[in-house]
């Protein structure tokens, strides 16, 4: 899928990974955090999760594709390449993550050698995800607006 609607694909698909990975990444957070939150989200989180796991290689695909339609060598659009490889290791992390706090949260409540290892974990992997993926979108457009000034 390079196309949607005679647009290039890639921006229009990585909105939604920009959009569902943060907010998968929050509610990991607030599973930890917050008891309220971790009842009320329920499946929503990994569900969350899993959707902007889905949509990173797509993103990922339709902008190799948006990239060889350009020619040429750009050392900005390598840079977000790169940069960009490295956010589906971490959607896979999140979602498993995700999936593991509901898991657990379904079963009787966990002792606090559990509880906490486990919280450090998930929100240490919601924040990386997030990093990674704010630094692969900069990088994308710092090459996409660093033909234009102000």
């Amino acid at each position: 899928m390079s196309t949607i609607n005679g647009l290039p694909a890639h921006p229009l698909l990585v909105h939604a990974v920009v959009v569902l990975l943060p907010l998968g990444a929050l509610a990991v957070v607030l599973h930890v955090v917050w008891p309220a939150a971790r009842e009320r989200l329920g499946i929503v989180t990994p569900l969350l999760c899993l959707a902007a796991l889905a949509f990173v290689p797509l993103a990922v695909s339709a902008g190799e594709n948006l990239a060889d339609s350009l020619g040429g060598s750009n050392p900005l659009i390598e840079r977000h390449e790169d940069l960009a490889k490295q956010v589906l290791p971490w959607a896979i992390a999140l979602a498993v993550v995700a999936i593991a706090q509901w898991v657990l949260g379904r079963r009787a409540p966990l002792s606090l050698a559990v509880r906490i290892p486990a919280g450090v974990v998930s929100i240490a992997v919601a924040v990386v995800a997030t990093v990674v993926l704010v630094r692969a979108g900069d990088a994308g457009s710092q090459a996409v607006w660093s033909g234009f000034s102000s």
